[in-house]
Order: structure tokens, then sequence, then C-alpha cells
């Protein structure tokens, strides 16, 4: 059975082969500049969703960029990073915590709908999902549990998070978790280049 394997699998890539440069050859011929518009016309014919421009997400859109801080959890202060992108043709936004370390957890804000919510992949091995919700003072912006994937009943998940906007180069971030206690406190400063 495995000599039947072999030559039949090899038949079958040359025979793609074949078909994918005959196609090739009897496509019409375009210019590269042609080609590249129609890419761009048929982007442009495409019916996107729109990106609301809240106060919150502008706020947030100040986070995009490198921060280094500390920790505070249990009295005790740890160095902390996050990096901040953007994605999706600029509908999402990448929140990168500890990048490149063992506990690095993505959480990624975007729109639904008129809406915003905060997926976070979390060092738990689940995906809590928040929402936005109307936070205490104007330079906050806050989001609170609705429902997840990968949580059993009974299991620690984030809860919550502030993002508190101090100044450009400045912000601070409290994680709440179902675990009690008080919430895990970041606190960053953008790094210059």
């Amino acid at each position: 059975m495995k000599r039947l394997f072999v030559p039949c699998a090899v038949v079958l890539v040359v025979g793609l082969m074949v078909f994918a440069t005959l196609a090739q050859a009897q496509a019409p011929a375009k210019a590269p500049a042609q080609a590249q518009g129609g890419a761009k016309d048929k982007a442009a014919a495409m019916k996107m969703s729109t990106v609301p421009q809240t106060p919150e997400w502008k706020q947030l859109l100040g986070l995009v960029g490198t921060w280094e801080g500390t920790m505070e959890e249990g009295g005790q202060k740890i160095p902390a990073t996050v990096d901040v992108r953007m994605t999706g043709d600029g509908s999402a936004i990448m929140h990168v915590l500890g990048k490149d370390s063992p506990y690095e957890m993505v959480t990624m804000i975007h729109p639904d709908g008129k809406r915003l919510l905060a997926t976070h992949y979390c060092a738990a091995h689940n995906q809590p999902r928040m929402a936005l919700v109307p936070s205490a003072k104007p330079n906050q912006v806050a989001f609170t549990f609705v429902d997840g994937t990968n949580i059993g009943p009974g299991e620690t998940h984030m809860q919550g998070v502030v993002f508190t906007f101090i100044d450009a180069d400045h912000h601070d971030e409290a994680w709440s978790s179902t675990g009690g206690g008080a919430p895990a406190l970041f606190t960053f400063a953008r790094k210059k280049k």
C-alpha cells in the first residue's frame, strides 16, 4: 500500500503543477499597474464595517507603543512590559503584556457593532471577553466580564480591567480576577526610542 501512495502523491503534485501552469498561460496578461489597481478597486468596493470613533476608542489608541513599568500584586513590585499596536486595518488594538515571556498574554480590543470588547488570551489558559462599561473618571476606560471560552465552573478568570490615562507617556492598568483580592496594578511609562 505504501508503494501506491508515494507514486499517487507524486502524480497528484505534478498534475497540480501542470494545471496551474496551463491556467496561468491561458489567462490574459495584465500590466503590473493594472493588476495592482484591480486589487485596490476590489478593496475599495468591499463592504466593511466601520470602527466607531468613540472617546474611549480614541483614548485607547493613545496606548500604541512600547511601555515599561511594574506590576504590583500582594505588596511586591515586579518589572513589566506592554506592547500595543494596531492590526486589522485599524479595527483592533493588540495589547501584548509580557511579550516573549512564558506568561505573555494578548488582549484584543475591538468594536462589536456599537460596543467595544476586550478579549483577553490569558496565561490561565482561558479567554474571557469583557465589554466596555461606564468608568468612574473621564481619564479611565473600563471593561467588565461578559463571557468567555475555556472557563470551567469555579475556575479563576479575569473579571475586568481599568485603563487610567495619566498623560501621553504614563498610564496604569488595574486587572481584577474572580480569584478575589485587590486588582493587580500595572504602572507604565512609554519607552522612548
